[in-house]
């Protein structure tokens, strides 16, 4: 199974792409400028990145162009996770109270596939300034924290989730199950 991780210049995207090494998938990172056409798919990671997303309508590479064209899961994280809202017309905003490091995770949507089996709550690594603070429409909250409204969330109708937090850091409980059952979506 193919898939690439995207690069939008996280500092843990190699993690990403090990973590759905050692799951099984053929994986590789790509810059964010890769042509559709390119990727050979069966699903697709956006990774972080230290990019700011609020106010602005910055685009985010070819990001954009795959997401309209994808027939394939998309897992997005951190900045993937806020162009995910922002793109889907949600808002990205500055958080009151950034998160850098060890984060409570209150599970919203325990019966969403993503989330399937783990506990309803769970201690998340997160690195992040900017947060999405409004949904796009007909979008569920899967997951919130104390100091963010949004730290996971699922289209309505097709394979494309977001997290705010890192599933692929070793500290995130958790975050090996997240990749499977991301990886699960994919062979469908």
């Amino acid at each position: 199974m193919r898939i690439p991780v995207v690069d939008n210049g996280g500092q843990w995207t190699h993690r990403e792409w090990r973590v759905l090494r050692d799951l099984g998938a053929d994986t590789r990172i790509v810059p964010n400028t890769t042509p559709f056409e390119s990727l050979e798919a069966e699903g697709v990671v956006l990774s972080g990145g230290a990019l700011s997303l609020e106010g602005t309508n910055t685009p985010l590479g070819a990001v954009g162009d795959w997401i309209d064209r994808a027939p394939f899961p998309i897992l997005a994280i951190c900045v993937g996770h806020q162009f995910l809202g922002r793109h889907f017309g949600g808002r990205v905003a500055h958080s009151a109270v950034p998160e850098f490091g060890s984060v409570e995770l209150t599970v919203d949507r325990p019966d969403h596939p993503l989330f399937a089996g783990l506990p309803p709550s769970l201690t998340v690594w997160a690195s992040h300034n900017d947060q999405v603070v409004e949904v796009p429409r007909g979008w569920s909250v899967l997951a919130h924290s104390a100091a963010c409204p949004v730290e996971a969330m699922a289209h309505p109708d097709r394979p494309i989730w977001g997290v705010q937090f890192h599933p692929e850091v070793e500290h995130t409980q958790g975050g090996q199950e997240i990749f499977r059952h991301f990886l699960e979506a994919c062979r469908r």
